[in-house]
């Protein structure tokens, strides 16, 4: 399901607007780009374990040159020993620097198509912290034992300079360039997510790509590679959650159940989709029967993440047990440091716990903070998401004003009925009365807005 490209003017205009609405930061200060050139210069000592002889390897995005993890695969009898190679940034940032400061003011990179906006300035982002394949990098080592049970334990953590032998692309990667145990990790930890009642069923995502020729909107369904790469990320962090949870410290990623009321509802929105949802199963278990690449599951699942609220952090609280609904489990995030600032922490923290040495006291006075600094930041986030959809839907709609076009029944509220268009990859709301979720319909296109980022749909049938 894909649109027509859509003119890279307007919407490079509608872009900047965007950016400037929403006060996404620039490019860097002089005193910062400094301070990532003096880090740059910083040459890994004792405290860095010689690892270049393990056979590590990137899988991401193919256009990705920010690269927070490198991965290596073995078999240690019925185990299955991940090395999982994370961007040492904490080696580069020092607390209070340049960098530390403009990285608090930012808190996660922000993505707009045709650039970004990073945490931390290319040289660092894109260059000496990444995992790239062109030369010995510093990086923090977890390495990770998986069970026959998908069970997932951190057997230490070190700092160590590695080098990649290949950058791979999710869309590319053949069979053969990854470790042999790569689907059989990834068995094993679906395998666990069952056991726990986890629900990490992803739908297909409203996606803007650029080109040369302009920008489309686009439903990617998520690849075998992805989900595989996902796997090794979900076990470390994991991993990582249990052993600062047991260290009495942390900062953790919680996300709460759907309530009664809710489920109630979902159950509704099921029946009226006509998905079987039996009576004595589980709202955990029926995730599990659906499936992303089919229009009506696709809407199920979004229903279901909807329905649960978003997610968000919180530090260590004695007492308290930090819980994420969708991941059954005690959860942390410790994968991405380029990318998000709480990250460098938590790997900086786990660095501490898994060598019997205390958590730095600018570290653990960082998990107070952070809470409140992400939130602002991913809340941006996915408002900018949004933002740029709306863009360029109502760009790529423009001169079609009058047009007829099939759409789905996603979800039903007080606002109205939001719907799936059947043809194009624009999600939109209208003012439908008397419909249930999976119903189909046909709506008519009143009015297209570049500038206000909206389209106008009326019911016709």
């Amino acid at each position: 399901m894909r649109t027509a490209l859509a003119r890279s003017r307007e919407i490079d205009d509608g872009l900047s607007r965007i950016r400037a609405e929403l006060q996404i930061a620039g490019d860097f200060a002089p005193e910062v780009h400094d301070a990532a050139a003096a880090a740059v210069r910083r040459v890994p000592g004792a405290d860095h374990v010689d690892r270049t002889d393990v056979p590590f390897v990137t899988l991401d995005p193919a256009d990705s040159t920010d690269l927070d993890q490198a991965l290596h695969l073995e078999r240690i009898g019925d185990d299955l020993l991940l090395h999982y190679a994370i961007a040492d940034v904490g080696w580069f940032v020092r607390p209070g620097d340049a960098l530390d400061q403009e990285a608090w003011r930012r808190g996660t990179t922000m993505y707009v198509p045709g650039g970004k906006a990073p945490l931390y300035p290319k040289a660092l982002s894109e260059g000496a912290a990444s995992l790239l394949p062109d030369g010995p990098r510093p990086a923090v080592v977890f390495v990770v034992r998986l069970d026959a049970a998908g069970e997932a334990r951190l057997d230490g953590v070190e700092r160590a300079v590695i080098r990649s032998r290949a950058k791979l692309a999710y869309d590319r990667v053949a069979p053969g360039d990854l470790p042999a145990e790569m689907p059989e990790f990834a068995r094993r930890m679906a395998a666990a997510d069952v056991r726990r009642g986890a629900g990490r069923l992803e739908a297909p995502e409203q996606e803007v790509e650029h080109d040369d020729g302009g920008y489309r909107i686009v439903y990617r369904p998520r690849l075998a590679s992805e989900d595989q790469n996902a796997s090794l990320s979900l076990a470390t962090n994991l991993a990582v959650a249990h052993a600062l949870f047991d260290a009495g410290t942390g900062l953790f990623r919680v996300m709460d159940e759907p309530d009664e009321r809710q489920v109630k509802r979902l159950r509704h929105t099921a029946r009226a989709m006509g998905i079987a949802w039996p009576a004595d199963m589980s709202l955990v278990a029926f995730e599990a029967t659906l499936r992303g690449d089919e229009a009506r599951h696709a809407a199920m699942i979004l229903a279901v993440r909807r329905a649960g609220g978003g997610a968000r952090y919180v530090p260590f609280e004695a007492g308290v047990v930090p819980w994420h609904a969708a991941m059954a489990a005690t959860y942390a995030h410790a994968t991405a440091p380029l990318r998000r600032l709480a990250d460098r922490h938590v790997v900086l923290a786990a660095l501490a716990v898994a060598n019997g040495r205390p958590v730095p006291d600018d570290v653990q006075a960082a998990f107070a903070e952070l809470p409140e600094v992400m939130a602002r930041a991913d809340a941006t986030g996915n408002r900018l998401d949004r933002l740029v959809v709306d863009l360029v839907e109502a760009v790529v709609l423009q001169g079609q004003e009058g047009r007829t076009f099939d759409a789905l029944v996603t979800d039903v509220d007080d606002r109205g009925a939001r719907i799936q268009l059947c043809d194009l990859a624009v999600v939109a709301r209208v003012n439908a009365r008397g419909v249930d979720p999976g119903d189909r319909i046909v709506v008519r296109l009143n009015a297209t807005s570049p500038e206000d980022r909206s389209v106008d749909f009326e019911r016709v049938a």
